[in-house]
């Protein structure tokens, strides 16, 4: 990485529910990376087929959507909480994990973690934390908004009990009441800069002037509601402003997300920093991101 341009990855981001345009402006702040975690759609699935098409689509459709407009695109596979709770669905999801978890793009097993915070969203998380042992896969943790701090430390409490290393686990969506916890018994400790219900930019510069850069990485966790796919890079720029020094924002908000996923064996630092050429001529499955439209260069583009 040159001192003249800072480049970002994006460690958590539900790109299906985002525009190509949210591509074109990532591409042009830095973004040279996503990973997308399995999620909801907003309303629950009814039956496992739809859940084999999402995940069908996460590995196949959105990586090559991704790279029209030079991102890369990985993602991690698993049965989110919010959807945990219909205990005969769950279990017929878990059992599909396995069939996706080992294509190219995957680096890991989540989000998974509690949500309304049942029993059922236990069973299912110890459940995919099994399959991620049994894999040798990392593991992405979503922490719940009520009750953080009791369920983080609850989450922690599982997954030592099911005996995974800490460095094979990203917590996201710490806040204050977390990050000591979390950084003190040795995981990665994701932020996320969302909105009103998560992290701001302000409160996410306090948090590595006090703690550090070390794993610490920065997300937006943007999807289809009021979220923003440029927070990464924008958390960024206010952190040099504020005086924080290059080298932990560059760690924050790009390099600890490629140590925290290099142990999946997907990600390589090369391949992001010179990736393909875009071909907007390319098809996948005879369907092209052109719509009928022309072939031009993404640096042309102008977002309205």
């Amino acid at each position: 990485m040159t001192d003249e341009k800072m480049f970002f990855i994006d460690p958590h981001i539900h790109m299906s529910a985002r525009t190509t345009d949210d591509y074109i402006k990532m591409a042009k702040a830095g973004i040279v990376a996503v990973i997308e975690p399995a999620f909801w759609i907003g309303q629950p699935r009814t039956n496992a087929g739809s859940f084999i098409d999402y995940f069908s689509s996460l590995v196949n459709w959105e990586p090559f959507r991704a790279s029209q407009f030079g991102v890369r695109h990985f993602c991690a596979i698993g049965l989110n909480a919010k959807e945990a709770n219909n205990e005969s669905l769950s279990q017929e999801v878990i059992e599909l994990i396995p069939r996706f978890a080992g294509k190219d793009n995957v680096v890991a097993i989540g989000e998974i973690g509690f949500d309304e915070i049942t029993k059922a969203e236990e069973t299912a998380l110890v459940a995919q934390i099994g399959i991620a042992k049994d894999l040798n896969m990392l593991i992405l943790i979503h922490t719940p908004h009520r009750d953080k701090k009791t369920w983080t430390l609850r989450t922690m409490d599982i997954l030592e009990e099911c005996r995974i290393p800490p460095e094979k686990v990203v917590i996201d969506h710490n806040n204050e009441e977390t990050v000591r916890s979390v950084l003190d018994r040795g995981y990665w400790a994701a932020f996320t800069i969302y909105p009103f219900t998560k992290m701001s930019n302000e409160r996410m510069v306090s948090i590595v002037q006090q703690y550090g850069a070390e794993r610490i990485l920065v997300d937006s966790s943007a999807d289809w509601g009021v979220s923003d796919p440029l927070a990464v890079p924008k958390t960024a720029a206010l952190m040099l402003k504020k005086g924080i020094p290059r080298e932990a924002v560059i760690k924050t908000c790009y390099q600890n997300a490629l140590m925290a996923y290099a142990p999946s064996g997907v990600i390589h630092e090369a391949e992001l920093l010179r990736p393909k050429a875009v071909d907007w001529d390319q098809r996948y499955e005879g369907n092209s991101v052109l719509r009928g439209q022309k072939p031009q260069d993404i640096n042309d583009l102008i977002i309205q």
